[in-house]
């Protein structure tokens, strides 16, 4: 089968077409040929620090997460997938798993999820990685129906996905973006938005919520931002990150009773703990897609299969409104 495979980590010109051998069927696993791929931030981060990151792949490596395809093959004890079914999933682009910037994957059956059918192998694919983490996050945090939440980020991968599914959740929902393009989305998507370059935490907090803070804040900027997040939440209130690789004074947090929840969704593959979890939320994001409250958004620009390293090219230059994919 054809692959991008990288011998080196580095720039995004890495990447090299190869052959390689079609992988075989393995219990427990069902052998995917892939339809579409997207690119993730993790992606790019591996692709350029190799092994800084305790997750890399050794080398040489296929990367890419998230994938859409057909299954073409069951392994021996599979019994909620046959031949033919159309599938979507997180299942390698790490540590001893292959990637998915490939023709085809074998993929741990407890990792996919049967595709959602109005929508197309392309948007399927932009959505597993960020869908579970926006899913995790907001549950952990224990969103209820009338709470406020805010979303930092709120047109990024995880960020658009997280105010949809806080809106399905019935919560009313308050999103920050930092241009013209990234805040019409955000209020496009259901969610009240917030220009963060020109409005002051202290200043949307006492328009939006009486100067109560939010009762939940998913930060999908993290870092420095997460200081921002210990502001704008409520007494007792519940933070949920995704990038808290930082050191912080936690003071803020600490006298406001602050609950901090740091989602790392790729867990359950790096460790094999808990892997069927993610299929249950990905079929739960089956049945809220079908529905039609959730909509991925997809970059206006589509990539092939070798033209990957264009792809993280792309997600890099921050210039890009949703998610990066590329089609097999």
């Amino acid at each position: 089968m054809k692959a991008m495979i990288i011998n080196a980590y580095g720039s995004s010109d890495v990447f090299e077409v190869t052959e390689v051998a079609k992988p075989d069927v393995k219990p427990g696993h069902v052998l995917v040929k892939i339809a579409a791929t997207s690119v993730n931030t993790v992606d790019t981060m591996l692709r350029q620090m190799g092994a800084d990151l305790p997750i890399a792949p050794p080398l040489p490596a296929i990367l890419g997460m998230d994938f859409a395809g057909t299954v073409e093959a069951v392994g021996e004890g599979v019994s909620d997938y046959q031949v033919g079914d159309e599938v979507y999933g997180c299942a390698g682009g790490l540590a001893d798993l292959p990637g998915t910037l490939a023709e085809y994957i074998v993929a741990d059956a407890n990792l996919i999820a049967p595709k959602p059918k109005n929508i197309s192998m392309t948007e399927a694919a932009a959505i597993p990685l960020c869908g579970i983490t926006a899913y995790e996050g907001l549950k952990r945090a224990g969103v209820q129906a009338g709470q406020s939440v805010l979303v930092h980020g709120g047109s990024g991968g995880v960020g658009h996905i997280a105010l949809q599914l806080a809106n399905y959740f019935g919560a009313k929902v308050f999103s920050t973006g930092g241009g013209e393009r990234q805040l019409n989305l955000i209020e496009k998507l259901g969610a009240t938005s917030i220009n963060y370059k020109t409005e002051a935490v202290e200043d949307y907090v006492a328009k939006h919520t009486d100067n109560a803070g939010f009762d939940v804040v998913f930060d999908s900027v993290g870092g420095e931002n997460m200081l921002n997040s210990f502001k704008a939440a409520t007494l007792n209130g519940q933070v949920a990150t995704t990038v808290s690789m930082v050191e912080l004074d936690l003071t803020e947090a600490h006298f406001k009773g602050l609950s901090l929840h740091v989602v790392f969704m790729l867990i359950p593959m790096l460790h094999n703990y808990k892997r069927a979890e993610h299929s249950l939320i990905l079929k739960e994001l089956t049945k809220i897609i079908e529905a039609e409250k959730l909509i991925p958004v997809l970059d206006e620009n589509y990539y092939s299969l070798e033209q990957v390293g264009l792809a993280h090219d792309r997600l890099t230059s921050g210039k890009g409104l949703g998610k990066v994919v590329i089609e097999i």
